[in-house]
């Protein structure tokens, strides 16, 4: 049977002839191109097999040499992100922003709106402090005045005619029937 290489078809097959119908092979090939199609899938399953091990090792190997060069997966991350910046830094648009920023920031409006509030603050701590001040005061004002003595209570109704009102009638009703409701949950 003729080859071509890897992938290539043999001259005697058609593409449509060596298409496997639901895993099957088609009847029209022989059981001589079967056996050498088989032989020829196990060859490029065993090269697929040898270039992943030898790929594996390469990868191993160069793992190894980054490492000797002090080339850790962060300090690649690091030394991008650091070069990144740099850029951003050196960058047109980043230098006329920081220049424009400069340029308000000391500039007539922002240094007087600066005073402004600085001058605010001030004041307004000031008046803070002097009102605590006020208060402080006025609390040790109010201990030093004495104390209103409680208004007297006196006793207008005596305890014997109150057990004959019907408020209290109704209240040693509701306190009985819970006692004896109570006393009933304890026999039982």
């Amino acid at each position: 049977m003729d080859q071509q290489g890897y992938g290539g078809a043999s001259s005697s097959m058609s593409y449509s002839q060596r298409v496997m119908v639901n895993g099957i092979s088609p009847p029209s090939l022989s059981e001589e191109d079967i056996d050498y199609l088989r032989t020829e899938l196990t060859k490029v399953e065993d090269e697929i097999q040898t270039l992943r091990q030898v790929l594996l090792v390469k990868e191993k190997y160069a793992t190894e040499i980054r490492s000797e060069l002090g080339l850790t997966p962060f300090s690649n991350i690091k030394q991008n992100l650091s070069k990144g910046w740099q850029e951003v830094q050196t960058s047109t648009p980043y230098l006329t922003a920081s220049a424009t920023l400069d340029d308000i920031s000391n500039s007539n409006i922002v240094v007087r709106t600066r005073e402004s509030f600085f001058h605010a603050g001030h004041v307004t701590s000031s008046a803070l402090s002097n009102m605590g001040v006020s208060i402080t005061r006025r609390l040790a004002d109010m201990r030093a005045l004495p104390l209103p003595s409680p208004p007297r209570l006196s006793h207008t109704v005596s305890v014997p005619s109150m057990r004959h009102s019907s408020t209290f009638k109704s209240f040693d009703e509701v306190v009985g029937s819970v006692k004896v409701r109570s006393s009933k949950t304890k026999i039982h």
